[in-house]
């Protein structure tokens, strides 16, 4: 089993998902369940960029990444990531994120959902995934890593290709044990922090940050259940005060 991620701008503005947006896709992703995903959501909602996270047999996941990848287009108030994806590398833009992971078959399926957001395609944002990654790889308790970086110039399974102008990164982290959670993703979240203009929000908000900044989500994926780590990772970093 794996876990497949694929993110995307198709909200209307620049800095938020409308109510609206949000609702049409939650009320679509069952049918992901229809067409072989074991468990599926919409995981992270980080500014103007949406992720669907599907838990997802091997030999489906082609399948449903084109189902994810419908649901994206057939609710899109604007097609412009839909656009980038192409059947040829020669032919592929700007398009959208996408990371897979493997997951154990002995373990129940959990993951750690990080997505990040610019305003104005902040190059830097990917080497902040980049160490994301490389800090996740340094713990224990982690099975796999997939990011949406690796994948510019690749085919996406069931999909197509987007090129390296794609700038919204996605990364997924499969995890073995529950109370290994928390110490991935403060770990995955101290290493993008520790970037310049870079900001933890919470599930949803709209990107109102300073111009050149990037903001990310971090969401904990267990066994179907999603969890906005924001408030809790956010409330471990408070400082004591006398």
């Amino acid at each position: 089993m794996k876990i497949t991620s694929i993110g995307a701008d198709i909200s209307e503005n620049d800095v938020s998902c409308s109510k609206t947006l949000i609702k049409n896709i939650k009320n679509d992703i069952p049918n992901l369940l229809k067409i072989g995903a074991y468990k599926a959501d919409l995981t992270n909602i980080t500014g103007d960029d949406m992720v669907i996270s599907a838990f997802v047999p091997d030999d489906k996941l082609a399948t449903v990444n084109q189902g994810i990848v419908d649901i994206l287009k057939k609710n899109a108030e604007d097609l412009g990531d839909i656009n980038g994806i192409s059947a040829t590398p020669e032919g592929a833009s700007e398009g959208v994120s996408y990371a897979e992971a493997k997951i154990r078959q002995d373990r129940y399926p959990d993951a750690i959902i990080m997505a990040f957001d610019t305003y104005g395609g902040e190059s830097f944002v990917h080497e902040v995934a980049d160490s994301v990654m490389k800090a996740a790889g340094g713990m224990d308790q982690v099975t796999d890593i997939g990011g949406s970086s690796f994948n510019h110039g690749q085919e996406i399974p069931g999909v197509g290709y987007v090129s390296d102008e794609t700038d919204d990164p996605v990364v997924v982290v499969t995890v073995e044990d529950i109370e290994s959670m928390g110490v991935i993703a403060g770990a995955m979240m101290g290493a993008a922090l520790g970037n310049k203009n870079v900001y933890l929000v919470r599930r949803g908000s709209p990107s109102y940050v300073i111009p050149g900044s990037v903001i990310m989500s971090i969401t904990a994926y267990m066994n179907g259940n999603v969890m906005d780590m924001a408030v809790p990772l956010s409330d471990k970093m408070k400082i004591l005060r006398v």
